[in-house]
């Protein structure tokens, strides 16, 4: 009994296992990866934090929580947890939608955070990773480039100490550029040479913490020009310190239950979808295994803590997961340094962050989310690859600057599910063509050169045979029967038909109805055993005769013209 619960507890905190057993040559690389990933953070979770709509300092207490406890549950030995521009995205849209500020939007992201983690846990408890493909890559490209414009926009008041508002980017954009003329020009020098410095760094010294750099940059130039005297809005008071752990508001929660729980899906899907696939990238280069269930559940107790602590949603950052990697991460405890040094951050210099002019944070928050969150390689992809996708890529762009970030996330569910729905309900039905000299048959329309066999049609559904597809090849069998050249024969190709219900086994055999009417011969090639067997006990195998199946098309082409043969041969001469 006593192994078994020693079993289970390494298995559910997986650092009871690796920890006794860590190799001391690993700590000197494992510090320098947790240094360099927390002069990295640091600064840019001073950003999300503004982004999501909350205290400075609720960004740095998220990347703490986020960190350290991803570590104790984690079995990735490279992945760094904390928010990033996507998620704070997500919670500052429902901050907006709802409208609240200060402390209540505090309480509502931290409530955000917390169903969040729940759902990872009800994921990775119920093994419902599956869920997460509910959501296509072309909408969630098309979802964040949107998200990161609607951000950029939000941002560019900070950079000309102009104001600008609206119920969408487009109206918001329009205020911006409307306000102008109000402009501050010693906000929009500080603001010009913020993005100017951080883009720079960005292309022509990658490996230097542009984000650091620049926090460091405005603090000095605060202190030293006394810009809070010019004019120059400053972030304001940030307390040194802990939190004190605590449930979020359920007044603020319970008030606000839909946007809750829409944005904590959102955060799920895109959250996961980010830790699976970089999860098993970095343990692939590095030649060890992970558990999705267990990183689900890593992620989800990070949200859980990260909630408590009145943070905001965290998950993978690939940014920082990446110079986790190359900085010599070798094990979780990289991930742990970073938590420590953010705490010791809060509680030594927290307060330095005040006189920061919040034209650097804008800058520090726009260089993220582009760079970040705007996939132009992908769009290009997109565009070359499947028209389709691009489209409903751009769509769900337009949807998150038409609608905002909020319900451009269910402007974006209910495009992956249609689409879902549609390639579905309509599977491509091709007629096949033969190969001249040889017994192929195949696509006839994408192979003109292919001979058709007079009299016979040989049509292939590519998909399965069930109700959302049932009416669909009724239609295209029923055009076939019933046009100009209606054939003698129709052969179903059913080699890609790998499921088929009740419903859809009604229909084969209603089809069949129809062409005993019209005297046409049906034939069935390549028929996987799983949907023969339904075949079989619907009554079709005994319909159409059990020599009237064949392994494939040439065969049943072949089979059919011998019978017409033997037909014409017992004709009276």
């Amino acid at each position: 009994m006593a192994t078994q619960t020693r079993r289970q507890a390494r298995q559910m905190l997986p650092i009871i296992a690796w920890l006794p057993r860590y190799d001391r040559r690993s700590l000197r690389p494992d510090v320098i990866a947790g240094i360099a990933v927390a002069a990295m953070i640091v600064p840019k979770n001073l950003g999300y934090a503004e982004i999501a709509g909350v205290p400075v300092q609720n960004g740095l207490y998220a990347a703490a929580a986020g960190a350290i406890i991803y570590a104790l549950f984690c079995t990735s030995r490279h992945i760094s947890t904390g928010p990033s521009s996507s998620l704070a995205t997500v919670a500052g849209g429902a901050v907006i939608v709802v409208g609240v500020t200060g402390g209540d939007a505090a309480q509502l992201v931290a409530a955000i955070t917390l169903a969040t983690g729940v759902l990872f846990l009800l994921m990775a408890v119920l093994k419902l990773g599956w869920i997460a493909q509910f959501l296509s890559r072309a909408v969630v490209t098309g979802f964040l480039a949107g998200a990161a414009v609607d951000v950029v926009v939000g941002e560019l008041p900070k950079l000309t100490g102009t104001s600008g508002d609206g119920d969408n980017v487009w109206r918001e954009f329009a205020s911006w550029v409307l306000g102008l003329g109000a402009l501050h020009v010693p906000t929009l020098v500080i603001g010009t040479l913020a993005l100017a410095v951080i883009l720079a760094l960005r292309f022509w010294a990658p490996k230097v913490p542009g984000a650091l750099v620049l926090v460091g940059g405005g603090l000095l130039a605060s202190h030293l020009l006394d810009l809070g005297e010019r004019g120059v809005a400053l972030v304001g008071p940030v307390p040194s310190g802990l939190p004190v752990p605590q449930l979020p508001s359920l007044e603020v929660a319970s008030a606000h239950i839909p946007e809750v729980v829409v944005a904590a899906l959102a955060l799920l899907l895109i959250g996961f979808s980010q830790t699976a696939g970089d999860a098993r990238s970095f343990a692939t280069r590095h030649r060890y295994r992970i558990d999705e269930n267990q990183e689900a559940l890593a992620q989800g107790m990070a949200n859980v803590g990260a909630g408590f602590v009145q943070g905001m949603p965290v998950s993978t950052s690939l940014s920082a997961s990446s110079l986790n990697e190359s900085a010599g991460a070798r094990t979780p405890l990289a991930s742990l340094t970073t938590g420590m040094l953010v705490i010791l951050t809060l509680i030594l210099l927290a307060p330095l962050f005040s006189e920061l002019p919040k034209a650097v944070l804008g800058a520090i928050i726009i260089d993220a989310v582009v760079f970040g969150m705007i996939d132009l390689k992908e769009f290009a992809r997109l565009r070359r690859v499947s028209r389709f996708d691009f489209w409903i890529a751009l769509a769900a762009v337009a949807g998150v600057l038409s609608a905002g970030v909020l319900f451009g996330i269910v402007i974006g569910i209910l495009l992956s599910l249609g689409w879902l729905v549609y390639v579905s309900t309509r599977p491509a039905m091709p007629l096949l063509g033969r190969e001249p000299g040889t017994q192929v048959f195949r696509d006839i329309e994408s192979n003109p050169a292919d001979e058709a066999v007079p009299g016979i049609a040989a049509l292939r559904l590519d998909g399965g045979l069930f109700f959302a597809t049932a009416e669909a090849f009724d239609e295209r069998v029923r055009g076939l029967l019933t046009g100009d050249d209606s054939p003698s024969a129709l052969i179903l190709d059913l080699e890609g038909v790998g499921f088929i219900d009740s419903q859809g086994a009604a229909k084969v055999t209603e089809l069949i109805d129809l062409t005993d009417t019209d005297g046409v011969t049906v034939r069935l090639a390549r028929v996987k055993p799983q949907v023969l067997a339904v075949l079989q006990a619907q009554g079709v195998i005994d319909r159409i005769g059990a020599d009237h199946v064949h392994g494939n098309v040439h065969r049943a082409v072949d089979a059919e013209l011998t019978q017409r043969a033997d037909g014409e041969s017992n004709l009276p001469q």
